[in-house]
């Protein structure tokens, strides 16, 4: 069942039939009461069908409003919808590709009139941009049979602000490789490969950026700019231009409120010549504030000559009379109480999960029909109700949009070697790579990387023996450690290095061995296939999977259904996913009657993962409890009762968790937590746990032994390298105290939302340091820890 029902019992509404008759003209406004919920994104996919020739933009206040409105039109409407969203900052910086590109494209649609719906945020509206005048000067098609150089092309991409690379792996670039040209770009599906005979394009085709391999044939492409510097030099007041000048006269354009638009719009103004003044304090060229936005009162004039739709502004002139539903709060019985009054009631599930879910607790059969769909919120028409799984659950709404452009997953190959390496022979030890030369050998020509030892001597690495060179690696960040000590081509003392690491990993084998080999003839427990409530949990993730999280999920599981012990490694950089995975495994033991526990090193980290357990858990019968020094003596004490009684499904903490007095009734699951920061005594205890319990570890950083284990085979290991949707990357930078730099860098995070920590040194000073920052900061909240 679609969301059809939900359109059908719309139009029927009294207030729909008048409505269009009442549409205001231009410069005119209409104010409509009586939208809760998502009722409002149902009249604009109602009014798409209605009114086929007119475009609709939707202004919400903020960016989550838009999104929560792109998600709602997405489940009611297949018509042409694009996002518009803000810049990052308050000046014109390039903002992250993703923005950027969604931008370019954006605008692009609407310049070709294919677009039928528009969302964006009232300060997008008024930001002044060079999109249009960038992409009529600068956008560029390619297509078979057309005749231009390969350099030309070249030429152009870079101008355009793409980065040239050895390989293409992401957007925004491409690589030149002879007569092919490898490309990925804003407004192209995926990435293409050109070919040329001379300075005719021959062969265009997609090719995949992981494989790196050539895939179906394409007759032509567009490539939009990624950024607008090419036009900077040029950019007169006519080239710069809203988002409201490019719109259609007719445009019907629909505001939350007017009110909250007209405040947005005003702080931003007001903040952006700050903002700019501490730019140009650090040296930056910036443009003025008039060139980056519309005055406040020109563009309230602007948007008030387009014909609005108001929804939140009182008082209203159109009725509609729809009211939010009863809150049933996870009540069963309130819920079943309501189905059993007032007009027929549609529940919207996320998912299949959701939905087998919901017929178990509704008993079957009901006064409720359910549908697949996610609505942010329900409302109550006259002839039907409308309900959303998250509001009876009181669970947050989880909004999926999928990634605009893909990267490729990163592997071996995307590690190259760049001149100046240290490498890792393996028979003549570290050198320094000096890059690949051709050399005669006898009567042939011979392809060679040349490695650099101690005294200048130059070895000779044939292409097909790269297999024994590999990058030097160590631990710590690469400016913590100092430059290895290269070895003497010829001498002993690599020789020594490698003796020395043979026989202490000959300790160490056999020592393992002897614990490995005992875990193989131990019987673990088989824990059964997953359940409706396992793949529930799994499909009520707020954020999207990534393919290596799903790869690492289902190993987890397999190694679980197993009749021998699980002792799986899984290694991924912080915020990558692996607490979610650690929460199915430990969510799978507690369904098949066992106890799980979480052992962590700190006791932040402790109540850290304690929250999200019991967040994420919260729909399920599944009994949580935290164990460290937070806990008085007294609660310590109780806790332990239960957890022998079997009356804790998952206890969480620190090294307390290993102490003799801990005792369990059954123990199913042990989840380990960067194991390298417990002590010797520790892993001993751990050792004896492995045993017989299923064991999953987790570490953005293994120890050396630990992932030899696991490369060697003594245990399983799964890599988490995609990163999530929107991680932003960590970027450091070392720098002398500046004022004018650290109010730059405040300013952009909390124009873009965020949180800022400020670690001080010194508790006696650190008050001080805290009004410091506060005057670097007007705008922000600022706490001391």
């Amino acid at each position: 069942m679609s969301l059809k029902p939900v359109l059908d019992a719309f139009q029927r509404t009294p207030a729909v039939q008048d409505l269009p008759e009442r549409l205001p003209r231009r410069g005119g406004a209409l104010r409509l009461g009586g939208l809760p919920g998502a009722s409002g994104a149902v009249l604009v996919a109602w009014m798409v069908e209605s009114f086929p020739q007119r475009l609709l933009t939707v202004v919400a206040p903020t960016p989550a409003d838009a999104e929560r409105w792109l998600s709602d039109l997405a489940h009611l409407t297949d018509a042409a919808t694009a996002l518009y969203p803000q810049r990052e900052a308050l000046g014109e910086d390039e903002p992250h590709y993703e923005i950027a590109g969604e931008r370019a494209e954006t605008i692009q649609a609407l310049l070709e009139g294919r677009l039928r719906m528009l969302v964006t945020t009232a300060r997008a509206t008024a930001e002044r941009t060079l999109l249009p005048a960038a992409l009529e000067r600068l956008g560029l098609r390619l297509a078979v049979g057309e005749r231009r150089a390969p350099a030309e092309v070249s030429r152009a991409l870079e101008t355009m602000g793409y980065h040239r690379v050895h390989t293409v792996t992401e957007v925004a670039e491409f690589s030149v490789r002879g007569g092919i040209l490898d490309l990925y770009g804003f407004g192209m599906a995926a990435p293409a490969r050109l070919e040329w005979w001379g300075d005719d394009i021959t062969s265009l085709r997609g090719f995949d950026l992981t494989t790196q391999r050539s895939l179906e044939e394409l007759h032509d492409i567009t490539v939009l700019p990624v950024n607008t510097k090419a036009m900077r030099e040029e950019a007169g007041p006519a080239y710069r231009r809203t988002l409201l000048e490019l719109l259609p006269p007719d445009t019907l354009v629909l505001q939350e409120s007017s009110v909250t638009d007209l405040d947005e719009v005003t702080r931003a103004w007001n903040e952006a010549e700050h903002h700019l003044d501490v730019a140009r304090r650090l040296g930056e060229d910036v443009p003025s504030r008039d060139a980056i936005f519309e005055a406040p009162p020109q563009w309230q004039s602007r948007i008030g000559g387009f014909p609005r739709l108001l929804l939140r502004d009182e008082p209203a002139d159109l009725q509609f009379g729809f009211f939010p539903p009863d809150r049933v709060d996870r009540d069963l019985n309130r819920l079943r109480g309501l189905l059993r009054s007032g007009p027929p009631t549609l529940i919207l599930c996320d998912n299949e999960g959701q939905l087998e879910r919901m017929e178990e607790l509704l008993d079957g059969p009901s006064a409720a029909m359910l549908a697949i769909g996610a609505l942010d919120g329900g409302f109550v028409m006259p002839t039907l109700r409308v309900l959303t799984d998250h509001e009876i659950f009181r669970r947050a709404r989880r909004l999926r949009r999928p990634r605009r452009y893909r990267e490729a997953v990163p592997s071996a190959a995307t590690g190259a070697l760049t001149l100046g390496d240290y490498v890792v022979h393996l028979e003549h030890g570290i050198g320094i790579y000096r890059g690949i030369e051709t050399i005669t050998a006898g009567e042939s020509t011979l392809e060679v990387a040349i490695v650099e030892y101690e005294g200048g001597d130059r070895l000779n690495v044939p292409l097909y023996r790269l297999d024994q060179l590999e990058r030097y690696r160590a631990a710590g960040e690469d400016g913590d450690r100092p430059p290895p000590r290269i070895h003497r081509l010829g001498g002993s003392s690599w020789q020594r290095v490698r003796e020395k690491t043979r026989q202490a990993i000959k300790q160490m084998a056999a020592e393992l061995l002897e614990l490995y080999a005992r875990r193989t003839v131990t019987n673990g427990y088989a824990f059964p296939p997953d359940t409706k409530w396992q793949r529930e949990l799994e499909s009520s993730f707020l954020y999207e999977d990534t393919p290596d999280q799903r790869r690492a999920t289902d190993e987890v599981k397999r190694d679980m259904e197993q009749p021998l012990p699980m002792d799986r490694l899984l290694v991924g950089d912080v915020g990558y996913g692996k607490t979610e995975i650690a929460v199915r495994a430990a969510f799978k033991a507690v369904q098949a009657g066992k106890q799980v526990a979480v052992l962590v090193p700190t006791t932040i980290l402790a109540e850290q993962h304690g929250r999200t357990f019991i967040e994420r858990l919260a729909d399920f019968p599944v009994r949580i409890e935290v164990l460290s020094r937070f806990r008085t003596a007294k609660e310590q004490k109780a806790v332990l009762q239960r957890l022998v009684g079997g009356q804790i499904d998952v206890v969480i903490g620190t090294h307390r968790l290993l102490s003799k007095d801990v005792v369990f009734r059954d123990l199913g699951l042990l989840v380990v937590d960067e194991e390298h920061r417990f002590g010797v005594k520790h892993k001993e205890r751990l050792k004896a746990l492995r045993l017989s319990v299923d064991v999953l570890t987790l570490t953005a950083t293994p120890i050396p032994r630990t992932l030899h284990l696991s490369l060697a085979g003594l245990r399983d290991l799964t890599l988490i390298e995609t990163a999530p949707r929107d991680r932003s990357p960590i970027l450091t930078f070392v720098e002398p105290w500046d004022d004018a730099l650290l109010e730059e860098a405040f300013a952009r995070e909390i124009d873009r939302g965020g949180q800022v920590f400020a670690v001080h040194n010194r508790i006696e000073t650190i008050d001080t340091v805290a009004a410091r920052v506060q005057a670097l900061a007007p705008r922000a909240r600022v706490g001391v820890a």
